[in-house]
């Protein structure tokens, strides 16, 4: 299957596991604050932020890229400050790829460390608190640890659903071979050609072996190291 790939369908490959790579790296950091937020927060405005967080869920990806658009493209407030000031483009550049497709997996990423957090037992963190440790080294060594489990599930559920963006990442940075082509709109682009099928197929079962690799891994690694935590 792989021997039979051309070069423009290798870097579509290629460039999709770059994109949900970062994609999936940079929102990590940001999963995790906003899943403590939610699950051990209490305040006004929670469920708006929830909403928010899973908006992208229930919202037509087109329309999350058109958003996306507005606010990161060249002629938008926040993509025009990055530009001017860093030299950051995400509209048409990869960059952009991997800011729609960790948008659209970020709740995924969030609600999988959520129900890790809210399943920590409390009364160990309580104890270590009586210990002398600080909130911050409780968390970085009691509940990070019992955490980490939903943090992989988080990850790696965001990584697939990356790999899988379309709607969100054709509207945002279009669909130029090389640059922003990923497996998805490939598969697309092939679609629409004459003799573009054996193409389409070889991709589509890159994309499902991929996929269900990620999961597989997820489900072993997350027993592994929840056999490791109970032991």
């Amino acid at each position: 299957m792989f021997d039979a790939l051309s070069p423009e369908e290798w870097t579509a490959v290629r460039l999709s596991l770059r994109v949900a790579f970062w994609a999936t790296l940079v929102s990590l950091p940001f999963g995790i604050v906003i899943a403590f937020v939610l699950a051990r927060g209490r305040f006004w405005g929670h469920a708006l932020l929830n909403g928010l967080v899973h908006l992208p869920l229930i919202l037509p990806p087109v329309v999350t890229g058109y958003v996306l658009l507005l606010l990161f493209g060249r002629r938008g407030p926040i993509g025009a400050f990055l530009e001017q000031s860093f030299g950051i483009v995400f509209a048409f550049n990869w960059t952009g790829a991997a800011l729609a497709c960790g948008v659209m997996g970020f709740p995924l990423l969030v609600r999988a460390i959520r129900l890790a957090i809210e399943g920590v037992d409390r009364r160990l963190e309580d104890a270590a608190g009586t210990l002398g440790a600080s909130p911050v080294w409780v968390f970085v060594t009691v509940t990070l640890p019992l955490i980490l489990p939903g943090i992989l599930a988080g990850m790696i559920l965001s990584f697939a659903k990356a790999m899988g963006e379309f709607g969100a990442t054709i509207t945002f940075v279009s669909n130029i071979p090389g640059q922003t082509q990923t497996l998805p709109s490939a598969i697309y682009s092939l679609t629409q050609v004459p003799g573009g099928d054996a193409g389409a197929l070889r991709l589509t079962l890159i994309s499902v072996v991929v996929s269900m690799a990620a999961l597989l891994a997820s489900e072993l690694l997350a027993r592994r190291i929840g056999r490791r935590l109970t032991d």
